[in-house]
């Protein structure tokens, strides 16, 4: 089999990442000095990190966060937001996901809440928790579609901010 047909196989197999990979090392001369099982573990890496990025984007694009730049490590402590540091970064682990836990973010207009609401999201996203858009909660809920509800496991997290609205994560 000739490194082409190979190249062509991976990307008819969808690992576009590792024929890429495998093409790059093709052209490196000093990777034929690397042993065959180190080479192939290095395609199979950059495959999974690839799928595993593309992913993590994906969760982020469905979510529709209002700020898909929100994160923890952005949130500003400053004294006079009173914000407990060390729980925020206990909720940043996303413990309380799998604990069947909710967070309600509560506090004055413009305090932040919507963006700590979507950095704790973005948390929830690179732990791969699938994202899902659920209606405001002005009062009734509109029912999720069968389709969605289906897919929806007890252990994905909804934010909600002071005003009841929603952020998926």
């Amino acid at each position: 089999m000739t490194n082409q047909s190979t190249i062509d196989k991976l990307i008819e197999m969808r690992l576009t990442a590792m024929a890429d990979a495998f093409r790059i090392q093709m052209n490196d001369p000093t990777m034929k000095e690397v042993p065959f099982e180190d080479r192939f573990g290095m395609l199979v890496d950059v495959e999974y990190s690839n799928r595993k990025n593309n992913r993590l984007k994906r969760l982020i694009r469905q979510a529709e966060f209002e700020q898909p730049d929100a994160s923890i490590a952005a949130i500003d402590y400053h004294s006079r937001r009173k914000l407990n540091k060390s729980l925020i970064n206990r909720l940043a682990t996303c413990e309380y996901i799998t604990e069947y836990r909710n967070i309600f973010i509560t506090g004055a207009t413009g305090s932040g809440k919507t963006y700590t609401a979507c950095a704790f999201g973005m948390e929830a996203c690179k732990h791969l928790y699938i994202p899902f858009q659920v209606s405001h909660l002005h009062g009734q809920t509109e029912p999720v579609p069968r389709k969605m509800r289906a897919t929806l496991t007890e252990t994905e997290p909804v934010l909600f901010d002071a005003n009841y609205q929603t952020t998926a994560c």
